[in-house]
């Protein structure tokens, strides 16, 4: 807290000119989350003049954008990207009930060598968000593991209604399948996963889209809960199918037209 009591200004034409330098650096912007370029020009450490400006390393940008991402790796990928939340979960899923398949971690780790493969020319971390973190993953998987993820953990799965139904891979212990008690008539068994191992978890929805009931053993369900569930349910939705033997019944796709409506 020094007081100035006289001061004068220096002419920057009284600086030896061997200790005035003029330089461009590229720098990291925090708070803009991007890497940018000052032109600096400096008396010893004393900073004379910063401005910013275009830059001109294309090469440079981009590998100084990779090293900060690479100690931030959570803050650059899509997490809000529905296929890449997916493909994650499926690789967790099947790495751990299939291990023999030797399918790649889906880690911190994976997603730091992934960065130079996808970075390309982005200076920031917006433009490494939308980077193609899917297609680079899937690239590191063999031809045998890609089949084996599509087949052993389907990012949908098809039902007796004829809908594909994306499956919930949250918790790579159990998926769930979310679907309404219609589409699954003439489903006599749970559909299990990952070589058979793992049987989906099945939340039966009613017609207003709400759980009724949640198994991993369709067998059951219809044997011994589905009759109840049949009186409680049918009066409320009378436009929906309510056969008695769920098992052999079509599977119903939309509710029956009201009547005197025609079905399109």
């Amino acid at each position: 807290e020094a007081l100035v009591r006289i001061a004068s200004a220096v002419e920057r034409g009284w600086l030896p000119a061997d200790r005035v330098h003029e330089a461009t650096v590229l720098e990291f912007d925090a708070e803009r989350q991007r890497v940018v370029a000052h032109r600096r020009t400096t008396f010893d450490d004393l900073v004379l003049d910063d401005k910013e400006v275009p830059i001109r390393d294309a090469e440079a940008a981009p590998a100084l954008l990779a090293e900060i991402a690479s100690a931030r790796i959570a803050e650059v990928l899509p997490r809000d990207d529905a296929d890449w939340n997916s493909l994650i979960s499926r690789i967790r899923f099947l790495h751990r009930h299939c291990p023999d398949l030797a399918i790649p971690e889906a880690n911190d780790n994976t997603f730091t060598e992934l960065l130079s493969a996808v970075s390309g020319k982005a200076k920031s971390f917006d433009e490494l968000r939308r980077a193609p973190w899917r297609e680079a993953l899937l690239g590191r998987l063999t031809h045998a593991q890609r089949t084996a993820l599509d087949r052993e953990a389907p990012e949908r799965l098809a039902v007796p209604s004829g809908n594909q139904i994306r499956l919930d891979y949250s918790d790579p212990a159990r998926p769930v399948l979310a679907a309404r008690i219609q589409e699954l008539f003439g489903l006599a068994a749970t559909p299990r996963l990952a070589r058979g191992r793992v049987p989906v978890l099945l939340h039966l929805l009613a017609p207003n889209g709400r759980p009724q009931q949640v198994t991993d053993d369709l067998t059951s369900f219809w044997k011994n809960v589905y009759t109840e569930v049949r009186k409680e349910l049918a009066a409320r939705y009378p436009r929906h199918s309510w056969p008695l033997d769920p098992t052999t019944a079509p599977a119903e796709r939309r509710p029956r037209p009201r009547s005197g409506q025609r079905s399109r």
